[in-house]
């Protein structure tokens, strides 16, 4: 987490991007990198504008303005301007340093709506090997005090766990560890048991965590609910795997991502293996 790539629009809810990754900044000291793509006019269905760079440059130069004072000691905070398809052009800035975190909001008021909704949501976070942090209209929180970890029965929900500690800890605050019931299934209770006490061992060695329990067939739902009932201010789930009822980057992900008021971190396996695997949870 040292440093951050946020899209930005323009837009007052791409903005959000840019305060989840200043509240990061007030804990440690993080470079941030804004970036916006300029329209190509055939690839893409946002109106291109007149002397977009000009617009852009001024706009960022206020960006500049209001939001440096608010950064943490020792952090930083620039922007540049590429040329491109957007999601290819994220992904590419955040690819070029080691440690980067991804911020953006899911809606914008131009281009980025179009790819961070819906099935080309998909295509950022799966195409990155760095978390990314989504936020929808909601504003960014004050502070990140509860974390929502789903667990399931399969490796690659579980391997996102210390990564998902390390911002616990960062911010002082405790992790939900919320075991997916979706079987009656007694061998898949009882697994499903060791693998989430295995999970919260872990994690109370760094910091605190909750044990909850959900039953039912619609896990987005399960996630979601429980997220709002307890006030979380961020959800981690993985978004990709082989096998096992997990949270794939698919139709589980999707309502995840668009149903949360609360911001979620997403992280895929690509990611997961190069941040190093829970290996205490094999099986």
């Amino acid at each position: 987490m040292k440093n951050f790539v946020v899209p930005i629009d323009f837009s007052n809810e791409s903005l959000n991007g840019l305060k989840m990754a200043i509240l990061f900044s007030k804990k440690k000291a993080v470079d941030i990198q804004m970036i916006y793509v300029l329209v190509k006019s055939n690839e893409s269905s946002r109106p291109k504008m007149e002397n977009e760079l000009e617009y852009a440059e001024e706009n960022f130069n206020k960006i500049l303005k209001e939001y440096t004072p608010l950064l943490g000691k020792d952090s930083r905070l620039e922007y540049i301007i590429k040329s491109g398809r957007i999601y290819q052009q994220v992904v590419e800035q955040a690819s070029l340093k080691p440690d980067t975190v991804i911020t953006a909001s899911t809606h914008g008021a131009s281009g980025f709506q179009e790819f961070f909704i819906g099935s080309n949501a998909y295509r950022i976070i799966s195409a990155t090997d760095s978390p990314v942090i989504t936020l929808r209209k909601n504003e960014c929180p004050a502070t990140i005090s509860k974390i929502v970890m789903p667990i399931d029965l399969s490796s690659d929900t579980r391997q996102k766990v210390p990564f998902t500690t390390e911002i616990a800890a960062l911010f002082g605050a405790e992790i939900h560890v919320l075991g997916i019931y979706t079987s009656k299934s007694p061998y898949y209770s009882k697994k499903m048991k060791t693998y989430v006490s295995q999970v919260s061992g872990y994690v109370e060695g760094r910091t605190n965590s909750v044990i909850h329990e959900v039953h039912g067939d619609n896990v987005s739902d399960l996630v979601v609910n429980y997220s709002a009932a307890i006030d979380a201010n961020l959800i981690s789930i993985t978004t990709e795997t082989t096998a096992g009822i997990s949270l794939i980057i698919g139709n589980t992900a999707h309502q995840i991502l668009n149903k949360s008021d609360c911001p979620v971190l997403c992280q895929t396996p690509k990611a997961l293996r190069k941040a190093g695997t829970f290996v205490s949870m094999g099986g």
